[in-house]
């Protein structure tokens, strides 16, 4: 029988006037690994905090069994700034006994990308005080991870992390023998990490069992059975159930929650989107060019990013974008972005760049463009447009985008200088839909977002018609709303990837197992088998077949942008249609081959 770790008994916590927990009872027992989700602002950190005894609760008690070995990840890390990263994670061990650790080698190389801390100046002779707020919590969380615990409490946890941290990350708490709670907004993580969820709500804690997309079966089932009158709300539920139960690219394992009830819910629930009905649009807002890439080279200062790279975004093309930190991504969008601002004038240091003269683009970078303090929400989303088109005969006033977008009519009226980081990061993303762009660049979007948030944010994208780059480390934000992924790998390319994230996951471990040090051995044929001659034709045929793949998705396109025209005409709709399951068995050829060529490459 499990022993009882953590108590929590009838636990309340007011500030001000508003009661963040009313009255809670919870249990912790060993085993157990809890995710912990909530809107921004309901009391998920209050809640983990009063767990760890960091934060004392009003009213009931909170009780740890005797010798209760705790780790906690909190918001804000304790390091000694003086200190540097050997002195923090390894202490007073030598190198050889550390070194000689499998633990301390899985988690430095898993969170750091090896054991020298690539990085890192001076690795980890490396002093903490200079660093980022990302770099110096990853140093927190690689401490603890090392240390032996009963129960191991995270505030998010994936801050910071990429996408490679996270699934490391991952594995490594599967595997781990001690019990966790989690509060993190990483839906992809939660489903692979936890057995059981909590949910808080306005004071309340509701318990469900499994992983998130169990707790999203649940969920819709309470709701049903509740019969709330929050109908938008439960509607996201639909649909994000619906999108889960026909197999989310990045699950691992089938939901283990069956019940009819949901089942019925899901029934009349299309797919997420009509892409036939988009790309009509799209065609139509941006006709046939929007970016071009001729032989393009990307640099950042004096480094070489990428090199003779011929890429084509098209119309309706939504694409998400990974890679290796440092590699380019956000370098590509801002070359991109200079070209269309420019009109075609700036141009990168080789190459070109075509862009559509009807091209208008929305830019959401990492940093949160700062607005008057003193302006309401309402005005400033209002400073763009009182209405917006979001196409397929939807239109919406500002208030109505605030209000999906999480500001009720009180919050409308909140000065942007009292608005918190994830608050202002949305009223970013607000302003610039608002300015109906029919392209869009979202660099890391989901940073400080909540759950419900998240999915009100995937609901409008659905429907949204333009085209569409995401850069991310949330998988599944990344899955849910692009069609295509590219990766940059590091190596000045820029790589298509069919099986999306797992592929890049896999194409990213045979990096890092190639570089390890190897025993001496006879020279030296690729790692392939292949000539140094024959892996350059190898890799000059990748790039064709990408192209190619490229021209076929773009005819594709078009044939589907053409059904839609011509739905009425069934002779011509079913030449199209052969036509279009014709060029689907090319590209499907061509997939292979380039999976043939990608092992080589």
């Amino acid at each position: 029988m499990a022993v009882n770790l953590v108590n929590v008994e009838n636990v309340s916590k007011v500030y001000g006037t508003r009661a963040l927990l009313d009255g809670v009872s919870l249990g912790v027992s060993e085993g157990d690994r809890i995710g912990v989700v909530g809107r921004n602002g309901d009391g998920k950190t209050t809640l983990i905090r009063m767990l760890a005894r960091l934060e004392e609760a009003d009213t009931g008690r909170v009780t740890h069994s005797g010798g209760l070995r705790l780790g906690v990840l909190t918001q804000h890390d304790s390091l000694d700034p003086a200190a540097t990263i050997r002195h923090e994670v390894i202490g007073v061990m030598a190198d050889h006994e550390w070194a000689g650790s499998a633990k301390i080698r899985d988690v430095l190389t898993g969170l750091f990308g090896g054991l020298d801390l690539p990085g890192f100046e001076n690795g980890l002779d490396t002093v903490i005080g200079p660093l980022s707020g990302g770099e110096r919590r990853r140093i927190a969380l690689a401490k603890l991870l090392i240390e032996e615990q009963d129960l191991l409490v995270l505030d998010e946890p994936t801050n910071h992390l990429d996408v490679e941290g996270i699934a490391w990350l991952a594995g490594h708490l599967q595997n781990r023998r001690s019990a966790l709670v989690c509060v993190t907004h990483d839906r992809w993580f939660l489903d692979q990490v936890c057995t059981r969820m909590w949910d808080v709500q306005r004071g309340d804690v509701y318990e469900y069992e499994g992983g998130y997309s169990d707790y999203v079966f649940a969920r819709a089932e309470r709701e049903r059975i509740a019969a709330t009158e929050e109908v938008k709300r439960q509607n996201l539920v639909r649909k994000e159930l619906a999108w889960l139960r026909r197999g989310a690219p990045a699950r691992t394992s089938k939901p283990r929650f069956r019940i009819e009830a949901a089942n019925a819910l899901i029934a009349d629930v299309p797919e997420p989107r009509d892409s036939t009905e988009l790309m009509k649009f799209a065609n139509a807002r941006l006709g046939k060019t929007v970016f071009d890439l001729e032989d393009v080279t990307v640099t950042a200062g004096p480094k070489t990013l990428l090199q003779h790279l011929t890429w084509q975004l098209g119309p309706g093309d939504r694409v998400g974008l990974v890679g290796v930190n440092g590699a380019g991504k956000t370098s590509l969008l801002r070359a991109l972005a200079d070209a269309a601002v420019s009109q075609g004038e700036k141009q990168p240091p080789a190459g070109r760049i075509v862009v559509g003269k009807t091209v208008r683009l929305a830019y959401l970078s990492q940093d949160v463009t700062e607005l008057p303090a003193q302006l309401r929400v309402l005005e400033a989303v209002q400073q763009i447009r009182d209405r917006v088109d979001l196409g397929k005969g939807r239109e919406m006033s500002a208030g109505q985008l605030c209000e999906q977008f999480g500001f009720g009519k009180e919050k409308q009226w909140t000065p942007v200088g009292d608005l918190s980081g994830g608050e202002r990061r949305r009223l970013q993303l607000l302003r610039l839909l608002m300015d109906e762009p029919n392209v869009l660049f979202l660099d890391e979007p989901t940073n400080d977002l909540d759950i419900e948030t998240l999915t009100q944010l995937e609901d409008l994208l659905d429907g949204w018609p333009g085209s569409m780059v995401v850069i991310s480390h949330d998988r599944f934000f990344l899955e849910r709303t692009t069609d295509r992924t590219f990766a940059l790998l590091g190596d000045r390319t820029l790589r298509m990837l069919p099986r999306g994230i797992d592929e890049y996951l896999e194409r990213r471990q045979r990096m890092i197992e190639a570089a390890a040090p190897a025993p001496a051995a006879p020279a030296a044929q690729p790692a392939s088998g292949l000539s140094a001659a024959d892996a350059r034709a190898a890799k000059k045929e990748l790039q064709k077949v990408e192209r190619q793949i490229d021209k076929l998705s773009e005819k594709e396109s078009k044939l589907h942008a053409q059904i839609a025209e011509n739905a009425t005409d069934f002779e011509k709709v079913a030449k199209l249609d052969a036509e279009l399951r014709e060029i689907a068995g090319e590209r499907e050829e061509l997939e292979m081959r380039w999976l043939e060529l990608a092992e080589n490459a």
